[in-house]
């Protein structure tokens, strides 16, 4: 696997279809761990992990959701 996998089917957390979990695309931009991975869904960075017995990425794009950091100005 390279850097990134560009528009993959991915289950994606926020999306349900009669409380079943349906697949959507996003980006995997990047492998952290390891079974952990960085995914963009809809312009949103977040957590996801790969299911080798679904042969999918989960995307949580609820409670995995990444926030850039912005570094604190130190004013003294």
């Amino acid at each position: 696997m390279g850097n990134y996998i560009d528009n993959c089917e991915c289950y994606i957390h926020s999306l349900q279809k009669d409380g079943k979990h349906v697949l959507g695309t996003a980006t995997i931009v990047e492998k952290v761990g390891e079974n952990s991975y960085i995914a963009e869904y809809n312009g949103v960075k977040c957590t996801a992990m790969y299911n080798p017995f679904a042969g999918h990425f989960f995307v949580d794009d609820k409670y995995g959701i990444i926030h850039d950091k912005k570094p604190l100005a130190h004013s003294r």
